[in-house]
C-alpha cells in the first residue's frame, strides 16, 4: 500500500515536471519570436543618427549659479552628452553665438526674463546639426544650420541636445556673421513696419544709431526708400564713426550735443520732420528728439541704455498728438509663434543678406574658452564691435 502511494506520488510529480518544461519551452519560443519581431521593426525604423561617427561626446557650456556681475558669476564646465539623443531631439554644435545687452542684463538679474538657476546664458546663436532623432528626420538633416525659435535655451555652449520643435532651420548660403546677428535686424524690421505707415522719402530718427539695432535700421530703412537721422554719443573718433555709419547707408549722423543746437532745427527743416522715432536710450534723449517730430509721429522705445525713465514734454505729446509705444521682440515672438509672420520676416531679411543689402555689424570673434575677455569687451564704454563666441578662429 505504501509502495503504491509512493509510485502514485512520483508519477504525479513527473507529470508536473513535464507540464512545467512544456510551458517553459513554449515561453522560450514566444520570447524568440518577440525578439525577432522587435529586431525586424527596428530595422524598418529611420536611423536614429545620421552621422556615421558621432564623435567625442564631451561638451563645454557656460553657466551661472547666481545673478550678478557677469565677469564674476559666469563660469565654464565640461559635460558629457547623452549616448542617445531621443527620437524627438537634435544634437547641434555651435557655429557662433552673440553677446547682446539683453544677455548681460539677464545675467545681472535685471532683465524681465529670469531663468531658473543654474542657467546657461545666450539668447542668440547659430548651430549646425550633428545628429537627428528618428522622428525628426523629416525636418532636419546633418549639416543644417538652425536657430532657437524662442530664447528658452542658452546658446553659450559648444553642443546642445534640443527638441526639434524648439529650433528652426535657416539657410546656410548666407554670411554666418549676418545669420547669427539676426535679433537686431528683426527688431528694426518690425519697428519700421508695425507702428506707422511709411512711404518713400519719409524720415526716421533714432538714437543709439551705432548699436546693432541702429545699424540694421539704417540698412533696412534705406531699402525702404526712407531717410534716416542718426544720433550717437560724441567721442574722440567721431569722424570715423560718422563715415562708418554712412557706409551702411545713413543719411545724416549727428551727436547728442548737436541735437540741442539751432543747427539741428535747420537740418530737420531741410531733411523733413521725422514721422517715426526709435528710442534705445531713454532719459533726456527722448525729450530732445520729440522737439523735432512732425505732428502725429510715433516714438517706439525698444531699449533703455541710459537706465533712466523717458522724459516726455506734455505739451509736445498733447499739441503735436504724439504717440509713444513699446516694442520687445521676445514678446512679439511669443505672440506670433504660431503664424507665418516670423518666417516671412526671416525670409525677407535673409534675402537682403544674400543681396548684400543687410550686412552684419563689425564683430570680434572670441573662442568660447576665452569668454571672460569677450564679456569684458562687450561691457566696455563706446564699444563698437559685437562680441561673438565661436569654437575656432
Amino acid at each position: 500500500s505504501a509502495n503504491l502511494a509512493g509510485n502514485s506520488h512520483r508519477q504525479s510529480t513527473h507529470r508536473v515536471l513535464i507540464r512545467r518544461r512544456a510551458v517553459q519551452r513554449c515561453c522560450f519560443e514566444w520570447l524568440k519570436m518577440l525578439t525577432l519581431l522587435r529586431n525586424s521593426v527596428n530595422r524598418l525604423r529611420p536611423r536614429r543618427c545620421y552621422s556615421s561617427d558621432p564623435g567625442n561626446r564631451a561638451a563645454v557650456e557656460l553657466f551661472y549659479n547666481d545673478f550678478g556681475d557677469p565677469p564674476k558669476v559666469l563660469m565654464s564646465r565640461k559635460i558629457d552628452l547623452p549616448a542617445e539623443i531621443g527620437e524627438e531631439s537634435v544634437l547641434v554644435k555651435l557655429k557662433a553665438a552673440t553677446i547682446n545687452p539683453a544677455d548681460i542684463n539677464t545675467i545681472q538679474g535685471v532683465y524681465p526674463i529670469k531663468p531658473d538657476l543654474p542657467a546657461i546664458p545666450g539668447f542668440e546663436g547659430v548651430f549646425e546639426v550633428v545628429q537627428v532623432g528618428g522622428n525628426a528626420v523629416a525636418q532636419f538633416q546633418q549639416g543644417d544650420w538652425v536657430r532657437l525659435k524662442l530664447p528658452t535655451d542658452g546658446t553659450w555652449r559648444s553642443h546642445a541636445v534640443l527638441k526639434a520643435d524648439a529650433i528652426h532651420k535657416i539657410p546656410n548660403d548666407v554670411d554666418l556673421m549676418s545669420a547669427v546677428n539676426l535679433i537686431n535686424p528683426q527688431t528694426a524690421y518690425r519697428m519700421l513696419r508695425d507702428f506707422t505707415e511709411l512711404k518713400d522719402g519719409d524720415v526716421v530718427i533714432q538714437n543709439s544709431a551705432n548699436s546693432g539695432v541702429g545699424v540694421a535700421t539704417i540698412q533696412i530703412a534705406k531699402e525702404m526708400g526712407l531717410k534716416t537721422i542718426n544720433i550717437v554719443r560724441d567721442r574722440p573718433d567721431i569722424d570715423d564713426l560718422v563715415k562708418h555709419l554712412k557706409n551702411y547707408g545713413a543719411t545724416h549722423v549727428v551727436t547728442e550735443d548737436f541735437v540741442k543746437t539751432p543747427a539741428m532745427r535747420e537740418l530737420v527743416a531741410t531733411a523733413g520732420q521725422p514721422k517715426l522715432a526709435l528710442n534705445g536710450v531713454g532719459g533726456k534723449s527722448v525729450t530732445e528728439i520729440t522737439k523735432h517730430l512732425r505732428n502725429g509721429a510715433v516714438t517706439v522705445t525698444y531699449g533703455g541704455m541710459s537706465k533712466k525713465p523717458l522724459l516726455i514734454s506734455t505739451g509736445h505729446m498733447i499739441f503735436k498728438q504724439l504717440t509713444f509705444a513699446p516694442f520687445w521682440l521676445t514678446h512679439w515672438k511669443f505672440e506670433n509663434k504660431s503664424n507665418s509672420k516670423l518666417d516671412a520676416m526671416n525670409q525677407a531679411l535673409f534675402q537682403l543678406m544674400r543681396d548684400g543689402k543687410l550686412k552684419a555689424p563689425d564683430v570680434e570673434l572670441n573662442l568660447l574658452e576665452n569668454y571672460q575677455n569677450a564679456i569684458t569687451n562687450s561691457m566696455a564704454a563706446f564699444t563698437s564691435k559685437k562680441q561673438v563666441l565661436v569654437l575656432a578662429i
